[in-house]
This record gives C-alpha cells, structure tokens and sequence, in this order.
C-alpha cells in the first residue's frame, strides 16, 4: 500500500475540507479509495422524527438552538476521536464552522456535516495505520528514559504532523512494550501489532452510512441525557444480542466504541454474571477457543465478529483477554475463562441460605437472600395465571424456608442489581412496611403518580438489613431508599448509581409512514423517580446508613459521572408513616461498632489500604516506556494482594458457613456482623 502523501498544511486543508459530492472530489491517497458514505434516504426524516419525539415526550426540555447544537458537535467529535489520537488542529479548526449550523440541518433535514467529518476521521486512521506499519519495520530500544502521557482528556490535538507521528510512536511503543513484558520477542511483538492493525484497516473499510448515522445520532440523543439512545435497525435487532448469546454464550450483551468491542450489559444469570469477572465498559481485545486456544486479537473488529468468536456449544470454554474499564495504564489485561451456558428464569431468581454469625458468645442464624434483578412473568401475569413468577413471589418463599430454618434477621443483598420490574421493587417493599406510599413517578409532562402499598399486611417483621453499591441502580435504589425512609431496616454499603429515571421504547416504524424500509428505535426518557420524601433518586442515589470503603468514585461510577445525566432535585413528600423500627440510637451504636472495625478488623484495614493505594495510581497520567522501569513497577503490583481478602475463619460459628460467599466477600461479612447487633438490639 502506499504511504500518504506528505502535503503542506495549507495544502492539507484545502483537499481535507472541500466541500464533498463525491468520492474523487475527497481523495488523500493515490492507490486506495475509501468509498465516500453517503446518508441513506430515510436518515434525514428519521432526524426529523427524532428531534420532534425528544421535544414532545422527553423529561428534559431542551430547545434546539445554537446551544444545543454547539454541544451535539463536541460530542460528535468527543464521539469519533475520544483520545484526540486522529484529528488534527486544522482538522478542528476547520469543523468549527459547523459547531452553531447543526441545529439548523435537523430542521432541514442536512447530513453534510456528520458524513464529512465521519470521512476525515476514517482517512486519518488509515494514514495512522500505514504509519504503524512503518514504525513495525524496526525494533523498537526499550533502554531509553520516555514518558507516555496516557491521560488525553486535557491534551490538545496534534499541531503539526511530527507531534502527531510522536505521540503514536509512544503510544505504539506502549502496547510493544505490554508485549515485551510478557517475554515476547520483537519478531512476535510486530508481527502480533501488524495483525492487530491490518484487521483495524479491513474495519475502517467495512463501515457503513447506518454506523455514521447512529454516532451522529447518539451525539444529539445524549445532549438529552446519557439514558437516550438512538438504535439504527441493525443496532435495534441486536439490542437483544444479549439473547442470541445467552443461549450458547458467556451471556453479556455487547457494543462497538469506535475500534473496540465493549461489555454492555451483563445479563444477570448467565455465565458472565455468574463469574463476577466481568463488568459493564470492560473492553475484549482477545478471544480464544478452550484452556488452550491461541488468543485472537480482534481490536478493530466489528462487534457481529467477536460475537461469532465467543458464542459456541453449551459447556465448552471461552477465554476473553479483558481490558479493565478502570484499569492503570500499567495493568496487564486480564483472561476471564468463563464454560457457555444457556440462561434460563431459575439463573436469574432471587436466592436464599442462612448464615451463622457469632456475636460475643451468641449465635444469630442471618438469612440472605440475592436478588440479581427484579423481575416478573408479564406475560403469564397479564393472562391471569396464578403461579407467575416474580421476585417478590419468590422472596416469600424464600423468607418462609429460612424462617423455618429459625432465622435471627434478614439481608436483602442488592449488590449489582440494576434493576428491572418497578412494580415488583412496590411489591416487594410491601412485605415489610404495613401499608403506603413506596415511590412517586413524575412524568414529562409534570404529572406525579404514586405507587403505594395497599395491603395493610407485613409480611416479614424481624429485623432487615439492606446491602447496596456502586451499581444497585433503579429499582433497587428504589426498594432500598424506601426502607430507608420508613426507618424500617439498615441500609449499609456503597452509595447507590443514582439512576433515577424511566425510559420507553419507540419504534420509529410506527411513527414514520416509510413502506419497505427498515428504521431504528429511539429510548428516550420520559420521567423520573422520587423517593416517598420527595427527594429524587437521580444523580445522589441512596447513601446508606453505614458507609463501606468503596473504591468507586461518583466521579468515575454512576450517574453523576455522566455530564448530561438530569439534575437531583426535589418534589413535595408523600404523606406516609415511619414505622421507626431502626431508632437514631441503634444506627448510632452500630456506626460506633462499624468505626471500631475499622480500625481493629484486619480484612477491613487491608481493604481501606488497598483502596487507598489504588486511588493514588489513579492519579497518574504517564508512564514509562522503560522496560527495566517497567518490570519494577510490574513485579510491585504482582506483590500486592486483592482488594478481596478472606476473613478470620474464628467469627463464623460454623464450618458450614464457610462458603465462598462469606469467605470471599469482606462487604457481606461486615453486613452480617452489623445485622446481628441490630438483631441483638431488636429482639435480644
């Protein structure tokens, strides 16, 4: 192939930035001839259509103005070049012309500046890869003292073409360098990166009009808030894809972001969710086949590809080389060995077991009981049968078994629970609460429901405590926030998501008179939730009665760390009554328990000390490209231990207890022991 031209800067941006029409009016390079994308001819009423729904039916009243249009532009381009690794200073610069114009093409129905722009990036990524290409050609000299700046979120975009060939030289010289740690030799490192970036060009090739259109789309839905989405038709059959892959697959539900494939979602139940090991962002830069299948590198690959990769028979073994979300610039990818399995109702049920904890010579039989989701059978619900599932039909169940077992207190353990069914968070706050209000709903157009429980009844009146973090979102923060408010039980953890908002799905065929073709779907926001108090879920979440070390930062986790996530806010309270089961006394005393802890409970030291450490790294922006420097830097991490420690073996009454789940799980140990101080407080 042949390398790009080289071309004065006053040159470069009369070819880059003519006004295009078609292909050779927009050619930088002399063999290879990227086919302009131009816009389908349903886009531009599908922008249309768009636009109106948010305007009519969003929680969010946005006019769509220069303002807004000035931030569509900056997420378009945030969109297509998040690092400011593409893009040139006169590339930006010439966009700006654009930047107050966007508003006025979604009125006309003009797709000029999301293909142009789309066109410029793809053209810069295939210089960037004939340029990798060359920097292969020669070992790299691992001996020099550099820095490679990783943080870009500050940095500006290369001004002249040797900045720009500089920073992907470091950049380059990075990944060799992951490579060389490992033991690798340079013929395996270049040949291994050639690879990598030959498939990347094969995918900047294989980009099509509905790729442009749904980035470009997401960047004007996203101004609304960070829970509206535009999917293009390919994009909306496969929002499923959670499905397809549940049934011989790791069960996680997958997205492109530009060059990488990313976790989504994990469906709750499936192996992904089952191994704790993979989380939402995570990236996939390597799949392989079995305990000993090379591991493919499928960075740059379009994510119907991985998908094809990682699915396969029911109980075979598929690796993933994962990409931490939050990872240091210094961590090694990770290998998550997961068996494909098929996802049924019973993976995704709430569970129960009753664990013995000593407290000061006295045994507390604790029942916990897991809801990954909340979930019910709308379908058989709807037609009237009488034994549809539904989790809080289950917890009845389970809180019946575990009585019978002569259980001492309970845990609602909501730890990764997203979400799901609201009716079923009412629901399922009415087994403990007599009677009244659990959530109020205010809807676009100002409208204020409240969801109440009616039956007089509780069903379960020992003592509770509810366990949360970083990502119970939704629901969960509903059932939680309510038990909070009535004073009915311990809430302990992490400060929730703070996701309190409801979306709807809309197909736009069902909008858009358009016959034979094929449109997206749009989910937009349509109202938010309020706690009992008034108080919005959204953005805070819910902050628990004792707060546990976390590692996640609402700066880097949860709605809060989204700029365009709605405001908290405020609505008037519901008339309800405390039930005052937790008294201001008792959560006094067990946050004086929880602070001796602290300081006296190993595991919990350790685990304030790692988290500690781990947030100091996190504050760095560069690193070395030495290798020496690196391996000392490796071999420190290598040394120190996992956030998750194993407790004493002496403050569980029971060989029995020993399951993993208390063994490995420093957060639902700590929950416990203040569960029984709570029992011991209430009951005696």
């Amino acid at each position: 192939m042949k390398k790009a031209l080289l071309i004065s800067l006053s040159l470069l941006i009369f070819i880059a930035f003519a006004e295009v029409k078609s292909v050779e009016t927009y050619e930088l390079y002399a063999n290879d001839t990227l086919v302009y994308l131009n816009p389908k001819e349903e886009h531009p009423i599908e922008m249309q259509y768009i636009s109106s729904l948010l305007n009519q039916f969003h929680y969010r009243k946005a006019p769509l103005d220069d303002s807004l249009s000035s931030v569509v532009f900056d997420n378009y381009i945030d969109a297509l070049d998040p690092g400011k690794m593409y893009f040139l200073k006169a590339d930006i610069e010439y966009f700006e012309k654009y930047r107050y114009t966007i508003d006025d093409d979604f009125k006309s129905g003009k797709l000029d500046f999301p293909f142009q722009i789309f066109h410029v990036r793809r053209e810069r990524a295939i210089d960037r890869m004939d340029y990798v290409t060359s920097l292969l050609e020669t070992e790299m000299d691992f001996s020099t003292n550099e820095e490679y700046e990783f943080d870009r979120e500050s940095a500006t975009w290369a001004n002249e073409k040797a900045d720009w060939d500089e920073l992907w030289r470091k950049y380059i010289k990075n990944q060799a360098l992951s490579y060389k740690l490992k033991g690798k030799e340079w013929t395996e490192i270049s040949s291994a990166l050639d690879k990598r970036y030959k498939q990347w060009r094969k995918a900047i090739y294989q980009n099509k009009s509905e790729d442009v259109f749904q980035t470009f789309m997401n960047s004007f839905t996203t101004t609304f808030d960070p829970h509206t989405d535009y999917f293009s038709p390919k994009a909306a059959e496969d929002f499923n894809i959670n499905m397809s892959l549940s049934l011989e697959g790791i069960g996680a539900r997958l997205s492109q972001n530009l060059d990488y494939t990313e976790i989504a979602e994990i469906v709750v139940g499936g192996p992904a969710y089952r191994s704790k090991d993979l989380f939402k962002n995570d990236k996939i830069i390597g799949v392989a086949q079995g305990d000993k299948g090379e591991i493919v590198d499928v960075v740059g690959w379009r994510v119907d590809d991985v998908v094809q990769l990682i699915r396969g028979k029911k109980g075979s073994i598929v690796r993933l080389l994962i990409s931490r979300a939050d990872a240091k610039i210094s961590d090694a990818p990770d290998t998550v060995r997961l068996v494909r399995d098929k996802i049924n109702l019973d993976d995704q049920a709430s569970t129960g077991e009753i664990i013995p904890i000593s407290n000061n010579g006295t045994t507390f039989k604790l029942g916990v009981i897991g809801i990954p989701k909340f979930y019910r059978n709308f379908e058989e619900a709807r037609i009237g049968s009488r034994n549809y599932r539904s989790t809080t039909r289950d917890v009845k169940d389970l809180i019946d078994s575990l009585n019978q077992e002569g259980m001492d207190g309970l845990m609602i353990d909501l730890r990764f629970n997203g979400g799901g069914a609201l009716e079923e968070a009412v629901e399922l706050t009415g087994l403990f609460i007599p009677e009244g209000p659990v959530v109020q709903v205010k809807d676009f157009d100002q409208t204020v429901d409240k969801l109440r429980d009616n039956d007089g009844k509780v069903f379960y009146d020992g003592p509770l405590a509810v366990l949360i973090n970083r990502f119970s979102a939704s629901a969960s923060e509903i059932f939680s926030g309510a038990i909070q408010d009535y004073r009915r039980g311990v809430v302990l953890g992490e400060t929730t998501f703070g996701k309190g908002t409801v979306q709807n799905l809309i197909s736009l065929n069902r909008v858009i008179n358009t016959p034979g073709s094929k449109l997206g779907q749009v989910k937009l926001t349509r109202a938010k939730f309020y706690r009992v108090t008034g108080s919005s879920t959204q953005h805070e979440g819910v902050t628990p009665d004792i707060q546990f070390p976390s590692i996640y930062s609402a700066e880097e986790y949860g709605e809060s760390s989204r700029p365009s996530a709605l405001p908290w806010d405020k609505i008037s309270s519901s008339n309800f009554t405390q039930t005052n089961e937790v008294s201001q006394e008792m959560l006094d005393q067990l946050y004086k328990l929880y602070q001796s802890d602290l300081t006296t409970d190993p595991v919990l030291k350790k685990l304030v000390s790692d988290i500690n450490k781990n947030n100091e790294e996190r504050t760095k922006t560069s690193i070395s490209l030495n290798l020496d420097e690196r391996k000392k830097l490796q071999e420190k991490n290598e040394k120190e231990d996992e956030l998750a420690t194993e407790i004493e073996t002496s403050e569980i009454a029971s060989e029995e207890a020993e399951d993993e789940r208390i063994v490995d799980d420093p957060y639902l140990k700590e929950g416990l022991k203040l569960l029984a101080e709570l029992a011991k407080m209430q009951v005696g």
